[in-house]
């Protein structure tokens, strides 16, 4: 007999209803061993007997069925089979025929043959398809056994591995993101021939295969792998998984423990951790029956133990260990449990004789060992319980304890399970120097002799099955507590799933789950269960998670001001008492401050509880008031500083201005003179001495250079006090900011202006020198303003975060509840007093203080500032309510379940608050320009100083015809010199790096705080800069473009309504789905109850369920459902009769009332009926006939990717139910917005190419990538990345969060409270796609308005320098210093106001973009869609169209256009049919699908 295995090719299969629908049929066939059918990959493999079948008829069976099916290669492989003997017991209760036929029955056994005495059976099985274990339970009521352990595949291997001839292949896998990407490798290698179990590790970006190299190989493997989209290498050889004739001689001779004395047979307890389910349980069992040495195995799964009894001549405990762990290497952990390793076969028989030489043996060969490792390099407690957090997860290690103070670590470990090498290595890894001390191993012997009792104590059980009492004095102690990071949660409802499945695991006490921190924290018993258990449990409801190895207890920090305090004592008396305080991990107490610093564990005690008992010592305490002003962002202090700096200013400026006016008229005035009387030097200079100001008080000091500088010296130092530390803390750290130049450029002003007073005075000068001590006043003052209006303005940019800071409530009113919720006590308490569990009241108007769950009271609560959802939402008992929000109109107790830093508001506001300090790369740039700014502008300065010069001396008529001061009564140098300084002291004043600093934060800060108001969460200044050059918006369609739960879209009746009325039809139909779990049942149930406006429906029995077909049942008790429908609406009808008050009608009105009243006992007998629900196969298979127009009908649903379903009732089919994920109402016109912005648009789903064709026509998609598995959306992003388009992907943030990673923006959508997903840049709080488009108008507004910022910035800098160089004086351009200042304020007010512009942004608005739109958007037809096929390029495309196509195509757009209102208005069904069928003619068929 031989095996053989064919591929065969199948195409049109929609759906996994298909591909059971064949595997059942192929199976069915006679010589049919496996039949495995892929959807995805459009083939069948099939392993038959070749005597029996060829693979011509297997494709005509496949055919037969309505599939297109190939053979791609006619000639069928080989399938290796393998054998086993097995020995039948003489007892056994069935003869050895029926043991044969028996077998022959089951999937994957070939051949049986029995020997000659008809004790031993020979089994050719196939082993891709079963395995000996399987074989040994395939006969019920006869105990098979292995005859020959040589040949048995179950003696030394592991039989649930397969034979032995599998290999095990350890592969380092890189590019996993998430859970989503380790279930797509383990979906895809599971799926190939010849790999029998595979196992990926995110965390350790790990796979483990176990393969049989006969049929696969390591190579086909890694490539599989990486055609997923991931990078594959190999960490070791692949290694055969099985124990030869020396193992099992090694395992037999293994050194014996214990001697046995007189009976050859020992019973040892052990723990097995990792066993999961039954299927473990007898895994194990079967491996160990199967070793010769083992008498007997029982194997608990409740205890986690294994009690076998086996000869220790023939093999050891180590031996027993390895079997064990062989049997599924990584999952079985096996040790010793602590209090003893032996246990007679009958406790209640054992006595001390039998026990004695188990003690000698245990002080011989210690069971534990303990070792001191040196460790050096830990700092803090932190790096102690990360030690000790990684050592007690390791196999083996029983106890560790970490002393910070004495460096080493000690360590009590099982020697059989690990060594103290490895530990010392494992400390390493974390990153610490640790080395082995002298007396590294001390042997500790555990296991004493002790009565049964006590053994059986010691044996870890759930803590259920304990006595109160043992209890009562662990209880405490057995409560850990761990926290989970959990990734893809999106709304409330995953909050409750977590929660709700992980109560139900033994050993969890209780759970807490933060949807917005994406934080679990667990208590669990650890004798139970452990975190990395507790993780793995998350990760199978489908979300990922991952332990916070390192994260903080969670310690409570409390700050109080503490009154009444007089000498050291009462210092003490507080701390102690509070530190002996159950709870409280530490205390200081500050008697010169009055302040107390506590830190204590919020799960034993809260804040309240401390306060009350420093009050019980008889002291005052209260909180220290924490500043809830958002004063930090409204720039308060700036702006009183600089306030106060201006006003100082400009009190010394105003005089100096004044002189320097009147100077300059009598300047003018004394030009004047000059030029029209001729004076000579002699009468100028005497007429100069006789000016007021010019007067000398000392020889060289006249009184205008002595107010000068008497009214400049109070600027220099106090104007300027603030410039100079700045300036010195910048040089100090070999920066140059804006600060310096001010600083050198009043320095220099100054000291020069000082040094020629000084000359002048000396030299007794008879004119009075020329000064500039009026500049550094006006310098002061124009900064001073400038600085002043920026931080006004930058208050107002963070205006919105402000707000959000300010929505958080500062006080709480916590009640206390008595039995039955009576209200006992009402108590008002800070904010930061309330605890977890606390039960706090909110009246109408009030804030909610923290995070909570309503559990009395009805209300709406306005919520719109943190979701930007304007409409209040309905809060009643069990739903969540958000810190911020504010009730309206029902006073409402709620239960804290977050507090603190752990309410939603804090998140959104650390998020913000982040995104605001963040730098987008244009600003990194505008930063590294500012660094070469400084040294620029002074090199400048001193080239303008040195050319002016130059040039006076060369050419001194230039400087004496655009000087506007010169008079002859200075000598010329002078006048150059005067100049020259002017010019350069000008250039530094006017430029200001400042204004390239602001133009981008500024802009951001707006941005994101306008962003946050409208519900859209910018993660940072780079997504908001990156979404502007978006091309290519990808969209997911489940849950994104669609709504993500299916919905009837059409039914259409079969028969007559006088037949079977439709209301009669929905009330049986929706009864029969109603004990459905399927998604299509619950849709069709939901729409029925909604039609008939009813919560419970009829009655449903011998409800059978046919997967991949349909349901059968019977229904009953929907008469009353009628009847009760029926009078309702009579009595509307009385009702609108009464109120119009016709009151010949009113008789006749109420009749049939009367009427369905007398005949009520005979209507409401309730009828039997027999119901079919299901595909067209189902029908088939019960003799129901599906007529040609009713096939076409469903054809047509299934080609616009519905799913067509048929009911019949009694043996008649009566309707027609077409369900479908309907489309989003907003999506079309997102879609055609964004395109008409200029963006290309693409759809992609790993659903089928037709219902994403479907999909894509309805929004107007014309590019499409269908059946793309999640990690494949990665691939493609890259691909769209590597064409050089920036792409933005849109999804909903769970199985799409490797690609929102990927994509230049990731933008998750309608994730409700949830602004803790990693993967995306930019978070939409509401579920509208709309926001979508909001998202990247902003961006392109933000963006813009950085321009114009720039080029504020530089237009001032690139033209204002060379201005005050002078390099304008030959068209008359000149600027003084304080010009120059003035400038430079404008500048950095300018660009900050026009930052401020963005506060005026307004989103988009649905109603103005349809108005727009209108007309203009319509249905692609199916010839305008390319569709792309998984992770190929090349698309199933478009067919191409012939002229007549387009024409028809062009008029079918042209009539749509022409009909689309009328449609609109008349249509009834739900989800309109294809416009393009007003030109087919079955616009007509919808009419008759009416609702």
């Amino acid at each position: 007999m031989e095996a053989k295995s064919v591929v065969i090719g199948v195409e049109g299969m929609t759906c996994g209803s298909c591909v059971r629908t064949i595997e059942e049929h192929v199976g069915k066939m006679s010589g049919v061993h496996h039949v495995n059918v892929s959807l995805e990959d459009e083939n069948a493999v099939v392993i038959y007997d070749s005597k029996a079948q060829s693979p011509a008829a297997l494709r005509d069976a496949i055919h037969d069925m309505g599939f297109d099916a190939t053979l791609p290669d006619s000639n069928p492989q080989p399938v290796s089979l393998d054998t086993i003997f097995l020995t039948i017991p003489p007892q056994s209760a069935l003869t050895s025929k029926e043991i044969c036929s028996t077998l022959l029955k089951n999937k994957g056994i070939v051949d049986v043959k029995m020997s000659s005495d008809q004790k031993t059976a020979v089994v050719t099985f196939i082993s891709s398809m079963t395995n000996g274990k399987q074989i040994l339970h395939m006969v019920p009521g006869v105990d098979l056994s292995v005859s020959a352990p040589e040949v048995a595949p179950g003696a030394g291997e592991d039989p649930g591995w397969g034979q032995a001839s599998s290999a095990a292949l350890r592969l380092r896998v890189e590019g996993m993101s998430c859970h989503s990407c380790s279930s797509t490798i383990e979906g895809k290698v599971g799926k190939l021939q010849g790999v029998q179990r595979v196992k990926v590790s995110l965390d350790n970006q790990e796979a483990t295969v176990v393969y049989q190299p006969h049929l696969i190989t390591a190579e086909e493997i890694k490539h599989q792998i990486e055609a997923a989209g991931f990078t594959a290498s190999s960490k070791k050889q692949p290694r055969p998984l099985r124990l030869g004739a020396i193992d099992l001689e090694r395992l037999r001779n293994a050194p014996l423990k214990a001697s046995s004395s007189g009976n050859d047979t020992q019973t040892v307890v052990l723990r097995v951790d990792g066993m999961h389910c039954t299927s473990c349980v007898l895994n194990i069992q079967s491996t160990l029956s199967a070793l010769p040495s083992v008498t007997s195995v029982v194997v608990s799964l409740e205890k986690k133990s294994a009690i076998i009894s086996y000869n220790p001549n023939l093999i050891g405990i180590d031996g027993l260990r390895k079997a064990i762990e062989a049997v599924s290497p990584g999952t079985f952990k096996v040790s010793l449990p602590e209090g003893g390793e032996h246990v007679a076969p009958f406790p209640a028989l054992a006595s001390p004789l039998k026990l004695s030489p188990l003690v000698s043996r245990d002080t011989s060969q210690p069971l534990t060992q303990v070792v001191v490792v040196n460790i050096e390099g830990m700092t803090c407690n932190s790096c102690v319980q990360s030690i000790e957090g990684v050592l007690s997860q390791k196999a083996g290690v029983k106890s560790v304890r970490v002393s910070l103070a004495n460096r080493n670590g000690t360590i009590e470990y099982d020697p059989l399970q690990t060594s103290p090498e490895d530990l010392r290595s494992s400390i390493e890894d974390m990153g610490f120097d640790a080395s082995l001390s002298a007396e590294a191993e001390v042997p500790v012997a555990i296991a004493q002799p002790s009565p049964p009792a006590r053994l059986e104590s010691q044996k870890p059980e759930p803590p259920s099955k304990a006595s109160p009492a043992h209890l009562a004095g662990q209880d405490s102690k057995a409560i850990s507590k761990c926290y989970v990071q959990v990734t893809g949660m999106t709304c409330a409802s995953c909050v409750a799933n977590i929660e709700r499945n992980l109560r139900r695991e033994d050993g969890i006490h209780s759970i807490l789950v933060a949807l917005m921190a994406g934080k679990a924290e667990v208590r669990y018993n650890p004798a139970i269960i452990h975190p990395s258990a507790i993780a793995e449990l998350i990760r199978e409801l489908g979300f990922g998670a991952t332990v916070m190895e390192n994260y903080g207890e969670g310690d409570g920090i409390l700050e109080l001001v503490v009154r009444g305090m007089t000498c050291a004592s009462c210092v003490h008396k507080i701390e102690s008492t509070l530190m002996k305080t159950n709870g409280v991990l530490y205390c200081s107490v500050a008697l010169a401050t009055n302040k107390a610093h506590i830190k204590y564990d919020p799960e034993i005690i809260g804040p309240r509880d401390v306060i009350q008992v420093i009050k019980d010592l008889g002291f005052t305490t209260s909180l220290v008031k924490k500043d809830r002003s958002a004063s930090h962002l409204d720039h308060r202090q700036e702006i009183r500083q600089w306030k106060r700096s201006f006003v100082v200013s400009l009190v010394f400026c105003v005089p100096v201005m004044g002189l320097m006016i009147y100077m300059m008229v009598m300047d003018s005035r004394l030009s004047d003179a000059h030029a029209h009387h001729n004076m000579s030097a002699e009468e100028l200079e005497a007429l100069h001495a006789s000016m007021a100001l010019e007067y000398q008080l000392l020889p060289g000091l006249s009184v205008m250079n002595f107010l000068s500088f008497l009214l400049c010296v109070p600027v220099q130092i106090f104007g300027g006090w603030h410039f100079y530390i700045q300036a010195y803390k910048a040089l100090k750290h070999k920066t140059a900011n804006m600060d310096v130049l001010i600083v050198l450029a009043t320095s220099i002003v100054f000291a020069y202006s000082f040094v020629i007073l000084l000359v002048a005075m000396a030299e007794k000068a008879k004119v009075n020198p020329v000064t500039f001590f009026d500049t550094p006043p006006m310098l002061f003052v124009f900064i001073s303003l400038g600085r002043w209006l920026e931080h006004v303005a930058k208050g107002k940019t963070s205006e919105a975060l402000a707000r959000l800071i300010s929505l958080q409530a500062t006080e709480a009113t916590i009640v206390t509840l008595g039995p039955g919720n009576v209200l006992l006590s009402e108590e008002q308490v800070d904010v930061e007093l309330v605890q977890r569990g606390d039960i706090v009241k909110v009246v109408p108007g009030g804030k909610f203080p923290v995070d909570g769950r309503v559990i009395e009271g009805h209300s709406m609560v306005d919520e719109s500032l943190i979701t930007g959802e304007a409409m209040p939402v309905t809060k009643k008992p069990g739903n969540t309510v958000i810190a911020g929000s504010i009730n309206q109109n029902g006073s409402l107790l709620i239960s804290a379940t977050h507090v603190g830093a752990d309410t939603t508001l804090s998140q959104i506001v650390k998020l913000v608050e982040e995104a605001q300090t963040s730098k987008a790369p244009i600003q990194q740039f505008a930063d590294k320009l500012s660094g070469y700014f400084v040294p620029c502008i002074v090199a400048v300065s001193v080239l303008t100083l040195l050319a002016w010069i130059i040039i006076g001396f060369v050419d001194f008529e230039i400087v004496e015809k655009y000087f506007l001061g010169y008079n002859k009564s200075i000598s010329p140098a002078e006048v150059i010199i005067r100049f020259a300084f002017q010019a350069s002291i000008t250039v530094l004043c006017i430029a200001c790096p400042c204004s390239l600093g602001l133009a981008t934060p500024t802009a951001v800060m707006v941005g994101t705080g306008v962003g946050a108001q409208n519900g859209i969460l910018i993660k940072g200044g780079e997504p908001l800069e990156m979404a502007h050059k978006v091309k290519v918006v990808v969209f997911d369609k489940t849950g994104t473009i669609t709504h993500g739960t299916p919905e009837v879209t059409q039914v259409k009746f079969l028969v007559e309504g006088n037949q079977l009325p439709h209301k009669k039809m929905l009330a049986i139909v929706g009864t029969a789905e109603s004990n459905s779990e399927h998604p299509l049942g619950v849709a069709i149930t939901k729409y029925c109850k909604k039609e008939l406006d009813a919560e419970t429906l009829g009655t449903c029995t011998d409800f059978q369920v046919v997967p991949g077909c349909g349901i059968s049942c019977k229904v009953t008790n929907i008469e009353a459902l009628l009847y009760r429908k029926n009078k309702m609406v009579e009595e509307n009808n009385i009702k609108n009769v009464t109120l119009v008050k016709i009151e010949e009608n009113t008789a006749e009105s109420t009749q049939p009332a009367l009427i369905i009243d007398a005949e009520l006992p005979t209507t409401v007998t309730s009828q039997k009926y027999s119901v079919l629900i299901g595909n067209r196969e189902w029908m088939n298979r019960n003799g129901l006939l599906v007529k040609n127009e009713v096939d076409r009908a469903m054809t047509e649903h299934e080609r616009r990717g519905r799913t067509a379903v048929l009911a019949a009732v009694d043996g008649v089919l009566c309707g027609l139910i077409a369900i479908a994920d309907t489309v989003k109402p907003e999506a079309e016109l997102a879609v055609y917005t964004l395109k008409s912005m200029g963006l290309e648009v693409v759809l992609m789903t790993g659903d089928n190419s037709k219902t994403a064709r479907s999909i894509a026509s309805q929004v107007g998609i014309t590019k499409v990538f269908a059946e793309v598995l999640p990690s494949h959306k990665v691939a493609k992003v890259k691909q769209l990345q590597d064409e050089g388009k920036r792409v933005a992907m849109v999804g909903d943030g769970i199985n799409d969060s490797p690609a929102l990673a990927m994509a230049n923006v990731g933008i998750a959508i309608g994730t409700g409270t949830d602004v803790a997903i990693e993967a995306a840049d930019v978070v939409l709080i509401k579920d509208d796609l709309m926001d979508v488009v909001a998202s990247i108008d902003l961006s392109r507004k933000t963006v813009k308005r950085i321009r114009i910022n720039f080029v504020f910035a530089l237009i001032y800098n690139l033209i204002g320098v060379p201005i005050a160089a002078g390099v304008f004086l030959p068209v008359g351009l000149v600027l003084q210093p304080w010009m120059g200042s003035a400038a430079m304020a404008a500048s950095s007010v300018s660009v900050v106001l026009s930052s401020l512009m963005l506060k005026m942004y307004q989103k988009p608005s649905s109603e103005k973009l349809e108005f727009r739109a209108r007309g203009q958007m319509r249905h692609k037809s199916p010839s305008e869609i390319s569709v792309h096929i998984g992770i190929d390029e090349t698309g199933t495309g478009s067919p191409k169209l012939s002229l007549m196509d387009r024409i028809i195509n062009y008029s079918r757009a042209s009539i749509n256009s022409l009909f689309s209102d009328k449609r609109s208005v008349n249509s009834v069904v739900l989800n309109e049919p294809d416009k393009h069928s007003l030109l087919v003619g079955d616009f007509g068929e919808d009419d008759d699908t009416a609702l």
